[in-house]
């Protein structure tokens, strides 16, 4: 966002949202798509796998949870991203890798 700033020639006193400057700019958050891209192949990819790293990524290990605010897991922010509904609907998809990849595609489509 500086970058963009600085290549506009905005002002930083000026009271302009990082949304106003994407849209002068005719860009969006590419940095930010691609992570959350990445993170999506690499959920798919560990929920195809029948292994503790399924456990760990729907948090369906047994113990008391730690005091205060709770951490957004990985699947509920995909879920999100990828508007999917309900998370397990996201598990379910990630056992067809092509219905998989078609919602990663079209989720990086409409952006975040």
């Amino acid at each position: 966002m500086w970058f963009l700033r600085r290549m506009l020639r905005i002002s930083w006193t000026a009271k302009k949202t990082n949304d106003t400057v994407l849209e002068e700019a005719h860009t969006t958050r590419l940095l930010i798509s691609k992570i959350r891209n990445r993170q999506a192949t690499f959920f798919g990819h560990v929920m195809r796998r029948e292994k503790l790293e399924n456990l760990v990524t729907t948090g369906m290990l047994e113990g008391k949870r730690s005091r205060g605010k709770q951490r957004e897991k990985l699947i509920e922010g995909l879920t999100d991203w990828l508007k999917a509904g309900k998370s397990l609907e996201a598990i379910e998809a990630t056992k067809d890798r092509k219905k998989w990849r078609t919602m990663i595609a079209n989720a990086v489509k409409q952006g975040t």
